[in-house]
This record gives structure tokens, C-alpha cells and sequence, in this order.
């Protein structure tokens, strides 16, 4: 279960607040994502792994994408 502290903790970094804000749109792919915080991939992919183990997000695979 989440603490609700470790929830801020985990928004508390910019870039996955960036990453979140980028997703409210709606699903994006890593690539989408990639070019709207301007972060390389990698750094991407662990940010997305992060919020992805807290239940901030989901990951629902479409061939080779990754929404």
C-alpha cells in the first residue's frame, strides 16, 4: 500500500511531474513522452518504472509500443 507521504515523495521530482502533467491528455507512448519533458529515453523509461511501481501510472504494450 502507498503512504499517502510517499506519494509526495514521489511527485515531489520535477520530472515525473512532467511526466505525469504530459499524461493527462491521455496515453502516450515512451517516445511521446520523451519528446514533451525533453529527456532521453533511458531516463524516461526509469522515471515511467518509478511512477509505474507506485500506481501512478499504467503500461498497456500495443505491438512494439508501450503506452
Amino acid at each position: 500500500m502507498l503512504l499517502v507521504a510517499d506519494a509526495f515523495e514521489i511527485l515531489a521530482d520535477p520530472t515525473r511531474r512532467r511526466i505525469v502533467g504530459s499524461l493527462k491528455g491521455g496515453a502516450r507512448s515512451v517516445n511521446d513522452i520523451v519528446d514533451a519533458v525533453q529527456m532521453g529515453q533511458p531516463g524516461v523509461s526509469r522515471q515511467l518504472a518509478i511512477l509505474h511501481e507506485a500506481g501512478f501510472v499504467q503500461v498497456r504494450p500495443e505491438g512494439r509500443k508501450r503506452y
